[in-house]
């Protein structure tokens, strides 16, 4: 799930959605971030409840950081980096009963795991261009997040694992690149890790809010989740070798 709540309501349709997931023999829930709106809330009061809020899903839970929640807080008078040094401290947490791993240093938030014998690799990677507007910023995260990739994909083909799932809020922006995006190193790196994993690679990504499963790349599977309006989840099985994925109605 992903890019929500981002008001009231949604926060009220959230509890709905996690009784559902907790009702539900799930191995792990993630939200790939955008834990409220483009204009906030920012504050630490938002962010606390929404701890507060996961930490009724009865699953061992990865929450990622989207732009709504540090990137873009400027809009509302925050200082972006402030926001991601509180995220951080809120939500750089263990995830009970799977064993998280989190990359050394400040980007505690780049993380993977295992289940299933599979890999699963988070990224900080935020939608809104990729916080270009701070661009020493940006050059810093996304050498460590080049850096925690290159780990993880190593050890996942130590451990040939069946299918490794690379989990970030940006729509990196297949098909529709635009000078200076942020991210097109990115896509270049996708698209060479999909063709050396042979269709093992999902990306799994918000930011559009609306759900897609598809091909962009050759060797490249996209999931892209539901986001507001829509406060909904997608349900993954890998059963026999295959991968599906079901849109749960709320």
């Amino acid at each position: 799930m992903g890019d929500t709540p981002y008001s009231a309501r949604e926060v009220r349709a959230l509890d709905r959605v996690i009784a559902q997931m907790n009702a539900e023999p799930l191995a792990f829930v993630a939200h790939v971030g955008d834990i409220t709106s483009g204009a906030g809330p920012c504050s630490d009061a938002w962010l606390e409840a929404r701890k507060r809020q996961f930490a009724r899903i009865r699953h061992p839970f990865v929450l990622l950081p989207g732009d709504n929640e540090w990137t873009d807080c400027h809009r509302s008078g925050f200082d972006p980096l402030e926001r991601l040094a509180k995220w951080r401290s809120l939500f750089c947490t263990p995830a009970p009963a799977i064993a998280l791993e989190r990359q050394a240093g400040e980007t505690c938030e780049n993380v993977r795991w295992r289940a299933g014998g599979m890999m699963f690799i988070g990224l900080n990677v935020p939608g809104g261009g990729n916080d270009l507007r701070l661009p020493a910023e940006h050059a810093r995260r996304m050498a460590a997040v080049f850096d925690w990739l290159d780990e993880s994909l190593s050890r996942a083909e130590e451990e040939r694992a069946p299918k490794i799932f690379i989990l970030m809020q940006a729509d990196p922006m297949f098909g529709r690149p635009r000078p200076g995006d942020g991210y097109a190193r990115l896509r270049a790196v996708l698209a060479t890790d999909a063709q050396w994993f042979g269709g093992r690679l999902v990306l799994v990504h918000g930011d559009g809010h609306v759900y897609r499963d598809d091909r962009p790349l050759p060797g490249l599977r996209r999931i892209e989740v539901y986001g507001s309006p829509w406060v909904r989840w997608l349900r993954a099985r890998w059963a026999d070798g295959e991968l599906s994925v079901e849109p749960v109605a709320p």
